[in-house]
């Protein structure tokens, strides 16, 4: 079938299953933006080019799906980079088309040419640059099954812009054959006798869950293992969801701001059981004392990240879709009372764990960050999908946002990316629209991106925007409270503008709240309105994210307040 380049993408993207892109024009795209319009494939126009990589990111988080993007040459692909970064941090699949000059002008210094090759390579999990038209099909086909197998990660196609308009024979292949690269991870199943061999000989074992059962959709897996062994389990910040908030024994999130009776647990476990996690800086604490009498036990499927921040003493190499089920099997078929033995385990840190609850200080008529997040997750369901953008509405969101279900907390975990929460949560409301999507921002988060209100307004999205406004970059001042001397240097916030009326001015409705009364007469029907909405809601200044383990201190030095 003859076509040219720019239709052969989008042939492609159908045969992908992809059913929206998000991006934006320019002149190294226009024949591909000719494409968009002739043959009517759906496209989101965000108002920044950052925008549609957090937007992309958002739809993959949420529904598992490659998230796809494309930008034109220049400073177009290269507004993408923090996206791509993050998204890769994450290990979230995306494929992100950018425009290159044409093939004559390429190494010149042209009009907007960037070496985007070059520039993604340490960011990607693959990139490539197309001269020829012809390889146009294999590339896509090879982009998409590397970003969505084994561990995710986005994939980089730079296309000259001649390559565009140049008239192929297209065949999509059926098959991808990638020297040294199958996309299986399926490991040495005596390494998982070794795992349950240390259980049979624990006393105190932990599960700690982190992004990859998301990534994996191993959920379902992890929770029958949990529900057959009565372990407590705690979680990352990128793995909130895969265990129900409610689940019992579960301790919720380990680490900087994380539960205490999880912190607690890691430090005094005999085993510990990680699945899917990496071994993040904001999770160990002083590393040389991290789970300092335990057996540390890795489920993973990326061998690099074996023994790069903690010492693995058994590790399970693979990935979680092969080795989970495999995991199972063997503990159902082990003669040991698993739940009995643990039961004196699991009452101890259950008990820890419910004296000693994230909590907060009323004062007056103010609203607090934490009661506000605690009653927006009173008035969502089950399925309601948290996204947050980063900061302490982070941490608070994590701490007090109770989730139930995986793939329903998107957050930018490893580059803690401040401006990712207003397009990731249109992309998963777009991925999920039958879902309620919230998203928590701070007054400093939120101007990163607030161009993509526009982008909401004029597609309905429907999402429900809750700034935490306590104007001042909130995780900012608190160390400088803390270790700075209060020195509040270039971190407040105390301009003029009003978030109300921009939302309104783009679209969106807005409104304010500003006393704790106003949780109960007014939140609730907000919340419960069609349509986007921006709720300003105003905090006290200096509150602290608490508990706080501070840099360098082992994970049970905590700082609890009071």
């Amino acid at each position: 079938m003859l076509m040219n380049g720019a239709q052969a993408v989008l042939e492609s993207l159908k045969k992908e299953g992809v059913d929206v892109v998000f991006g934006y024009p320019g002149g190294a795209v226009l024949t591909l933006y000719d494409a968009v319009y002739n043959m009517n494939f759906r496209h989101i126009l965000t108002r920044h080019e950052q925008g549609a990589v957090h937007a992309a990111d958002g739809y993959a988080r949420a529904t598992g799906k490659v998230g796809v993007v494309f930008a034109t040459s220049g400073p177009g692909a290269t507004n993408l980079i923090t996206g791509i970064a993050t998204a890769c941090t994450d290990s979230v699949p995306l494929v992100c088309f950018t425009g290159q000059v044409a093939n004559p002008y390429i190494g010149k210094d042209s009009f907007q040419e960037a070496d985007i090759f070059g520039i993604t390579t340490p960011i990607t999990k693959h990139n490539y640059l197309v001269k020829d038209a012809n390889e146009l099909p294999r590339i896509i086909k090879e982009a998409f099954f590397i970003a969505r197998t084994g561990r995710p990660g986005p994939v980089v196609i730079d296309v000259a812009k001649d390559v565009f308009d140049t008239q192929i024979d297209y065949v999509y292949p059926d098959t991808v054959k990638l020297r040294g690269y199958s996309g299986k991870y399926e490991g040495d199943e005596k390494e998982i006798d070794t795992v349950v061999a240390a259980l049979k000989a624990a006393k105190k074992p932990l599960f700690f869950v982190g992004g990859g059962i998301n990534g994996s959709d191993t959920a379902e897996e992890m929770g029958l293992i949990l529900d057959k062994l009565k372990t407590p389990v705690a979680s990352t910040l990128l793995g909130l969801g895969t265990v129900a908030a409610d689940r019992p024994g579960y301790l919720g999130f380990a680490g900087m701001h994380g539960a205490y009776g999880a912190n607690m647990a890691i430090q005094e476990c005999d085993l510990l059981l990680c699945v899917g996690m990496r071994f993040s800086d904001r999770v160990t604490g002083k590393v040389a004392e991290f789970a300092p009498h335990a057996k540390v036990v890795h489920f993973e499927l990326d061998l690099a990240e074996i023994n790069k921040n903690v010492n693995a003493d058994l590790r399970v190499l693979g990935d979680l879709r092969w080795s989970l089920p495999i995991f199972r099997q063997k503990i159902f078929a082990a003669d040991d009372d698993f739940a009995a033995r643990f039961a004196p385990w699991l009452e101890h840190v259950t008990a820890i764990h419910v004296a000693h609850p994230f909590g907060y200080k009323e004062e007056g008529d103010v609203i607090k960050p934490e009661a506000l997040i605690a009653k927006v997750s009173e008035l969502s369901d089950e399925n309601t999908v948290a996204v947050t953008d980063v900061g302490q509405h982070q941490m608070w969101a994590a701490q007090f946002f109770k989730t139930y279900r995986p793939r329903h907390f998107l957050t930018s975990g490893g580059q803690g990316t401040m401006g990712y929460g207003l397009p990731a949560a249109m992309g998963a409301k777009l991925g999920k629209p039958e879902q309620k999507v919230i998203l928590f921002t701070g007054d400093g988060s939120i101007m990163m991106n607030c161009q993509e209100f526009a982008t909401i307004a004029d597609n309905d999205i429907d999402v429900k925007v809750i700034v935490v406004h306590n104007s001042i970059l909130g995780m900012v001042g608190q160390w400088q409270r803390l270790f700075y001397q209060h020195h509040y240097s270039q971190s407040e916030l105390k301009g003029k503008t009003d978030f109300v009326k921009l939302a309104e001015a783009m679209g969106v409705k807005g409104y304010r709240l500003t006393k704790k009364e106003e949780l109960d007469s007014k939140l609730p029907q907000i919340l419960a309105e069609k349509g986007a909405a921006l709720i300003d809601v105003i905090v006290p200044e200096e509150e602290d994210v608490l508990p706080m383990v501070p840099g360098g201190k082992r994970l049970d030095e905590m700082v609890l307040g009071d």
